[in-house]
């Protein structure tokens, strides 16, 4: 992209021209924040061709609707379909419009952020692709930070309880809630129980009760059995009356868990 002065006439001009599917593109990449051009395709352009996709996304990129990272998924192998894609100037620009924050560019990020905050993002495009299918509605899904809660702490302090999202589903009548946990399988048993303790305290405080009228289950993704096992053995050592907030399942599972009632 060529580089130019972004006033804000030019950005109300931008704005001006977004066709309702780059608006959406900006949206889902506000709240999840990276996704691959394989992601994006999935969720917007599966009526479409490959070749309108890769032209919709040059073109938002060549205004700084969109940022293509430095890294790919998959190789030289994958082509355009392994960018990688976060908002660009202009598109937080747009997005931030009326807020006080100053905008800043995006960078290329390290690579376990990169795979952690991608993995998120397949749950959100997989989630959207069975609601295509009549089996669920997508009501709700926040992206970090909007996932997180705010609950007061010993003295008065702001402690918070950090899910990678937070998501409500409607199936038939009823709807389901989870807070999302992406486990890569990297972080210490002592630091998966601190996060364990965090939903314990937050679900202790009654605070997310008294606003949604239940406390979300805690799902954990987890990448095999060996994993699900360590989980399920810290998620066991929680004082009983809270253990039975989590769910721990593998990648490979997670949709069906959400969708076939076994919450």
């Amino acid at each position: 992209m060529t580089r130019s002065y972004l006033s804000s006439a030019r950005i109300d001009a931008l704005k001006g021209e977004l066709a309702p599917k780059e608006q959406a593109i900006l949206g889902f990449l506000s709240e999840l924040r990276l996704a691959s051009a394989s992601q994006i395709e999935r969720l917007f352009f599966h009526a479409d061709t490959a070749r309108n996709r890769r032209r919709v996304l040059e073109a938002m990129t060549e205004r700084g609707l969109l940022f293509r990272l430095d890294r790919t998924i998959g190789g030289k192998r994958a082509g355009s379909v392994g960018y990688l894609y976060a908002l660009g100037l202009a598109g937080r620009r747009i997005l931030a419009q009326g807020q006080p924050q100053r905008v800043r560019q995006a960078s290329t990020p390290g690579a376990p952020f990169l795979l952690h905050t991608l993995a998120v993002t397949e749950i959100a495009v997989r989630l959207h692709e069975v609601e295509r299918q009549g089996l669920v509605e997508v009501m709700e899904f926040q992206g970090e930070p909007r996932s997180w809660r705010r609950y007061p702490g010993p003295g008065g302090g702001q402690l918070h309880c950090k899910p990678d999202a937070y998501i409500r589903l409607g199936i038939g009548q009823f709807s389901d809630d989870y807070f999302l946990e992406v486990d890569r399988g990297t972080e210490s048993p002592a630091t998966l129980t601190r996060q364990l303790e965090a939903y314990r305290r937050y679900w202790a405080s009654g605070i997310e009760q008294s606003w949604r009228g239940v406390f979300p289950r805690v799902l954990w993704l987890v990448p095999d059995e060996r994993r699900q096992q360590v989980l399920v053995d810290l998620c066991s050592r929680q004082p009983a009356e809270s253990w039975k907030l989590h769910l721990v399942t593998t990648y490979e599972n997670a949709i069906a868990t959400m969708t076939e009632g076994t919450s």
